[in-house]
């Protein structure tokens, strides 16, 4: 998640630009936005002047189409909202119990958009001036013990190593925990990047960032396995297949992030682990708390993460600290002792 609060949902058209008002899921949804010019506009400009991420831009789209709809309900247009609409709005999806991280989202959406009408003269006043963003408490990600890893691993595990897809599974759950990578950072690594310098993945993050992520010797033997067999699993005749290390029939030509969540929850329940525990942001926030309370510096840490500020980073350490006094509540003496007071 950045620090505007946005998060990611990969759409893009084939010219490269802002997806087109009618990409929209649901037929109200893309009706709303063909309707409002306005929103339209602020996309194409946020996406010129300030090079946003396709998944960015679909997020606000999604933000904003929300919010326009509640707005229809009242008969009233989007960029016409005013300050009490905006309250109502964000009481509305308090009472519906969204969180407050979602909530803090969807107003970052609407300030930029009303700025963004306010700057271009469309509106006389920001009406998202004076209203307080809700109150986001500390929550810590979710992270899987050594002992779950291990059984996945075991798992995932191919009976033959002849089956592609198996191997790929299992490739797919090393290079996620190996590496720390976002699993849209995964899906669409190119088939070069496996190739390409020794140990290490080149890999494309938010915005467009380059970095260097480095595969430890167990990861980098399941990738040589998986490439081996690569090709017998190929979609036939696909356009696709010289270009994405992890090739599918999908309409974008590679694996889906939809699809490798159902694949993790799949592997789950064969491994005996709780499928709400597992997804690749879950062995994401594994890998980089397994590598502090090993003793990495968090300079390190967020360089392999990619974070563009360290203060994302240093979440972890606050896991490690949790885990750490955990573990010595159930461990140490004194602690078994005053619990039997």
């Amino acid at each position: 998640m950045r620090s505007d609060g946005s998060t990611e949902l990969a759409e893009v058209n084939e010219a490269g630009g802002p997806f087109p008002a009618h990409s929209s899921g649901g037929t109200e949804s893309a009706a709303r936005e063909a309707a409002d010019p306005a929103l339209q506009r602020f996309l194409d400009a946020v996406w010129m002047e300030r090079g946003l991420s396709a998944n960015t831009l679909a997020a606000y789209r999604r933000d904003l189409v929300d919010f326009s709809g509640a707005m229809a309900k009242s008969g009233a247009a989007l960029k016409g909202a005013t300050r009490d609409n905006l309250k109502s709005y964000l009481r509305s999806l308090s009472n519906a119990a969204v969180s407050p991280a979602t909530q803090a989202r969807k107003l970052s959406a609407l300030r930029q958009f009303f700025s963004f009408l306010y700057t271009e003269g469309i509106r006389r006043e920001d009406p998202t001036n004076a209203i307080e963003a809700p109150k986001r408490g500390r929550t810590l990600p979710k992270i899987l013990s050594r002992g779950d890893l291990s059984r996945l691993m075991d798992a995932a595990q191919p009976d033959d190593a002849a089956d592609g897809e198996k191997t790929r599974l299992l490739c797919i759950v090393e290079m996620l925990y190996a590496s720390g990578m976002r699993v849209s950072e995964l899906v669409t690594l190119p088939l070069s990047a496996a190739r390409g310098r020794k140990g290490f993945l080149f890999v494309k993050g938010k915005g467009g960032k380059e970095r260097l992520v480095p595969l430890n010797p167990t990861a980098r033997k399941t990738l040589e396995q998986y490439l081996s067999v690569r090709e017998s699993f190929l979609p036939k005749n696909s356009a696709h297949a010289a270009k994405f290390l992890f090739c599918s029939r999908s309409a974008e030509g590679h694996l889906t992030r939809r699809r490798c969540h159902q694949m993790l929850k799949e592997l789950a329940l064969k491994a005996g682990v709780d499928p709400d525990k597992l997804s690749p942001h879950v062995l994401r926030h594994a890998f980089a708390t397994h590598l502090v309370e090993g003793g990495a510096d968090l300079r390190s840490v967020q360089t392999m993460l990619g974070h563009a500020d360290i203060g994302t980073t240093q979440i972890y350490t606050h896991v490690a600290n949790e885990r750490l006094h955990k573990v010595m509540d159930a461990a140490h003496p004194l602690a078994r002792a005053k619990r039997r007071v």
